[in-house]
């Protein structure tokens, strides 16, 4: 038990993927070398297998997701100026997350991460793919529908199935309490779904050997190229977030110094991009945005609700740039209409699967949203979980930095900003001021 805590830790996980990356990639070359028939056909039946198990919990994690998402947006209500607070703080995160996915967008499309090395994941998809008028907005509109409830989830038809999870969620959230059984099994089942993938992702090492082994088998060192490439372009991205754009906002809007506010959160950054979890990052985020003047109330509201929704490294840079690449990896032409959704998913997604989510969930939904058949997805996902540990570290820092800056925005419009340039507030509750109640 003590082997398997260890190992289930993010930091020891981590190093574990990234050495079953380099390891594979030996592997890989050695069976190229060599032309070792016998080594290329076993990396390809592990990654073969691994690909497939993610596979299968695809369409159930898309739909159970969205649907226990949207009902979950109940819990925004409340007392009047909890709602108020509450719809301009989501507000700012739609905000924040259209320009991070606009700029994921465009670092995707000018720097092509992935161009150059086309895998294919099987016959059947390839020929999905093939057989789709990807440029044809009138065929999406004919396609969303499907012809009945259950040959969406049987036929793997994933934008049916966000189609359906759409209707289906807001329906229950118009019925509430009447709804509540259904929701309760679709919690159920995603619950299910999350402790399956749990136990997939704990096989991502020997997924990854097997996966980049047989890439590195059958490309050559053709492959590195790519994948480092999509590493830069999300550090990229992330970093003009990150430096760039909650500055702006924070001098413009917030009326603080961005030296100021690196200056109160740099610890925390600094421990977010180590321990790559936004989760154990809260205590840290939320006492740096009361240091910055936020209202101790509205700062126990609203850092950790974006905790679990504002997500601009995970939820809209990443998936973006991840899209772009999965299919320029895998040699699928995305159409215009498939890049707007990638923004609707980036807005809405971390909304929609608030306290679910994370960069698997949501680049799931980001893929299956664009259309692409769910063995697509599953490859691409077993492709950048490789790689993964070391875009997390970064994706992080901005998921925390973006939690920390939407509630000083919103404070400074609501007068809720104690104004002390010179000195940070006291942690402690302030006598003689009201707290507000969340």
């Amino acid at each position: 038990m003590t082997v398997l805590r260890n190992y289930t830790k993010p930091k020891v996980f981590g190093t574990i993927v990234v050495s079953a990356l380099v390891l594979g990639a030996v592997l890989g070359f050695v069976a190229k070398v060599t032309e070792a028939s016998w080594l290329t056909d076993t990396l390809d039946t592990i990654g073969t297998i691994f690909t497939s198990l993610l596979q299968f919990t695809v369409v159930p994690l898309v739909f159970t997701a969205i649907v226990v998402g949207i009902t979950s947006l109940q819990k925004l209500g409340g007392a009047r100026v909890a709602a108020r607070l509450g719809g301009k703080t989501v507000m700012w995160f739609a905000i924040t997350s259209l320009i991070a996915v606009v700029i994921g967008l465009a670092i995707g499309l000018i720097g092509h991460p992935g161009a150059g090395v086309h895998i294919a994941p099987d016959a059947a998809s390839t020929s999905k793919v093939a057989g789709k008028e990807h440029g044809s907005w009138t065929a999406l509109l004919s396609g969303i529908v499907p012809d009945n409830f259950f040959s969406a989830f049987s036929e793997g038809n994933i934008l049916q199935v966000v189609f359906l999870a759409l209707v289906v969620g807001i329906a229950c959230f118009a019925l509430k309490e009447k709804a509540a059984p259904f929701i309760n099994l679709n919690q159920a089942v995603f619950d299910i779904i999350q402790k399956i993938l749990r136990w997939i992702i704990l096989l991502a090492p020997i997924g990854v050997l097997g996966l980049i082994g047989n890439a590195f088998a059958t490309y050559g060192n053709k492959f590195l190229q790519p994948l480092l490439s999509l590493i830069v372009a999300v550090y990229l991205g992330c970093a003009i977030v990150l430096f760039v754009v909650y500055p702006i906002l924070l001098k413009f809007v917030g009326k603080i110094s961005p030296r100021r506010f690196f200056a109160q959160t740099w610890t925390t950054l600094q421990f977010a991009f180590v321990s790559r979890s936004s989760s154990a990052s809260l205590p840290l985020a939320r006492q740096a945005a009361v240091d910055l003047g936020v209202e101790q109330g509205y700062a126990g509201f609203a850092v950790p609700l974006g905790s679990t929704t504002k997500m601009d490294g995970c939820a809209a840079v990443y998936p973006a740039i991840a899209t772009i690449f999965i299919a320029n990896i895998l040699g699928v032409q995305l159409a215009v209409w498939q890049y707007v959704i990638i923004a609707v998913v980036a807005i809405f997604g971390a909304l929609a699967t608030a306290g679910t989510t994370g960069w698997f969930t949501m680049l799931t939904l980001t893929l299956g949203a664009a259309d692409l058949p769910p063995a697509v997805v599953a490859t691409g996902l077993a492709i950048v979980i490789g790689v993964d540990p070391i875009m997390d570290m970064m994706r992080t820092a901005t998921n925390v930095a973006g939690q920390i800056t939407v509630p000083v925005l919103v404070a400074r419009g609501e007068g809720l900003i104690e104004e002390n340039p010179g000195q940070a507030p006291s942690p402690q509750p302030r006598d003689g001021k009201q707290e507000i109640s969340a």
